[in-house]
């Protein structure tokens, strides 16, 4: 699978993959890491890809010249790109979308800068529009990378162990149960001892209450949507 960042900081996309598991799927070529600058697709003799906001306001968005020229060569060559732009208003990306976009073969992360895009080159180009949160960050790299390492992870044979991907968070829209490692006492504080007796029906029943529990503290309104779905699937039955 290909990532294309349109960056003006490739020196902030590339480090990211240097090492661990992402590192590892690159080498082994599951996925492709590529950076393009809009700033070479500039027609200002200076390479400018900013300017003022029409109608006034704080601040510069990225013009439309250098993005459209970027994206259309970026078409040219591969013609099943998909684009997805970054965004604070835009809808939250989830482990559910990582899942569907891993199924894509050439996603294209636009990641803005300054104040934002010039809203005609998401309106011509975006095929998903994703935001990673209620908060503002200085550009659009973070996002991507964020969003670039959920969607590989779904990819086959990035992670060591398949099966981990049943058990995280959001998989069952609980968040992942708490796990413990050795020592079984640490600090007098110890590990719950059915996870010591090796009976793996009532470790995955603890798992199970021990997850609703901590969904119910950390986000309630997931716990709530589980709460819908049980109810909707005993219905059905």
């Amino acid at each position: 699978m290909k990532f294309t960042f349109v960056t003006l900081f490739s020196e902030l996309i590339y480090p990211y993959f240097g090492g661990s598991i992402l590192s590892r799927a690159k080498e082994t070529g599951i996925i492709t890491i590529e950076c393009v600058n809009p700033r070479d697709f500039s027609l200002d003799k200076y390479k400018k890809v900013d300017d003022y906001k029409v109608g006034g306001g704080a601040g510069l968005l990225m013009s439309p010249q250098p993005l459209f020229d970027t994206l259309k060569e970026i078409v040219r060559k591969e013609s099943d790109a998909y684009f997805v732009f970054l965004q604070p208003a835009a809808k939250s990306f989830t482990q559910q979308d990582a899942k569907r976009l891993a199924g894509k073969r050439h996603i294209v992360f636009i990641c803005g800068r300054y104040e934002g895009i010039d809203e005609r080159v998401v309106e011509s180009w975006a095929d998903e529009v994703f935001s990673i949160g209620d908060f503002v960050v200085t550009g659009g790299e973070l996002p991507a990378l964020c969003m670039c390492d959920a969607i590989s992870r779904m990819l086959k044979n990035v992670l060591g162990n398949e099966e981990s991907l049943l058990e995280e968070s959001f998989e069952s829209l609980s968040l992942e149960a708490p796990s413990f490692t050795r020592p079984n006492i640490y600090n007098q504080d110890a590990v719950p001892s059915d996870f010591l007796k090796g009976n793996h029906a009532i470790i995955s029943r603890l798992k199970n209450r021990m997850a609703h529990a901590k969904t119910y503290f950390h986000r309630p309104e997931l716990e709530k949507k589980v709460k819908t779905y049980n109810k909707r699937k005993s219905y059905e039955k």
